[in-house]
């Protein structure tokens, strides 16, 4: 009998990683973790095959012909439901995923033998729920998980249940598209909010967040450009986690790489009301 493997995937702004999973042992299958770098402007045929290269080389890893299913954690705005983008107007990434029905190009481009099951979930909501799953003691907490990297993710956890609707919650759980400053939450606390920032303080545009971190050491505006993403951060988030009695913080996405830099005016922000932040 040849073992039940599901891919999970993680579609960021400029790749796609992704893992099999034993649905048997509920654990990863070692060695089987694939990254392909995909350009979020390309056409969409083009970011589909790149992500199924990607996921079937993961298949290939786990010693099968094929998953039972998988599950994408996909950026917003995305119809999580039938699959199908929704990307216009925000940014210009994956515009030209743009009411395209994804789960369909999927299952052409992979072309299997048997039905597999997609799933598309908020990839805020997919790092949230599988951050509490894999620790027992964050099962009974109230969390707010945010992603910070391309774009601005978010999710609220409450008993492990994703809350995506309520008086106390955004619609679907989603920050991003709220109002801040001149824009919505998404310019700011993302990666192309702090290139920006940091243009505005030396008249330098580097590439990325990795850049400016690794100047903040020698250069004071880079400094000033994280301690004020911190702070700018704990404002916006402040009265989203008094209203739906967060007292769990996670953060994930590739600008948490650099959290040493913002991590500490975000927490004396937030230290009477977050008690567990990590």
């Amino acid at each position: 009998m040849s073992k039940q493997i599901a891919i999970g995937a993680d579609i960021g702004g400029s790749h796609i990683s992704c893992a099999a999973i034993d649905l048997e042992s509920h654990e990863v299958v070692e060695n089987t973790y694939t990254v392909e770098e995909v350009n979020n402007r390309a056409e969409a045929d083009v970011i589909i095959n790149k992500w199924c290269t990607a996921i079937k080389e993961t298949v290939k890893k786990a010693g099968v012909e094929e998953p039972v299913g998988i599950g994408f954690a996909m950026p917003g705005p995305f119809d999580y439901v039938n699959g199908i983008g929704l990307f216009e107007g925000l940014n210009e990434k994956f515009e030209n995923l743009n009411r395209v029905n994804v789960g369909e190009k999927l299952k052409e481009a992979l072309n299997y033998e048997n039905e597999v099951f997609i799933r598309f979930m908020n990839d805020a909501t997919a790092f949230a729920v599988g951050s509490v799953w894999a620790d027992y003691a964050l099962s009974n907490k109230n969390v707010l998980a945010i992603t910070l990297g391309t774009g601005f993710g978010s999710a609220f956890i409450e008993n492990t249940v994703p809350i995506l609707t309520g008086e106390k919650v955004p619609q679907l759980g989603c920050l991003y598209h709220l109002p801040y400053r001149n824009g919505i939450a998404d310019d700011t606390f993302s990666t192309r909010g702090l290139i920006k920032t940091f243009k505005e303080k030396t008249g330098v545009e580097l590439n990325g967040v990795k850049e400016i971190a690794e100047t903040a050491s020698y250069d004071g505006n880079a400094a000033v450009t994280f301690k004020q993403f911190g702070e700018n951060l704990a404002d916006f988030l402040s009265p989203w986690i008094k209203k739906a009695g967060v007292d769990t913080l996670i953060i994930g996405g590739n600008i948490s790489k650099a959290h040493v830099l913002f991590e500490e005016p975000l927490a004396v922000k937030l230290k009477h009301m977050v008690t567990n932040p990590i």
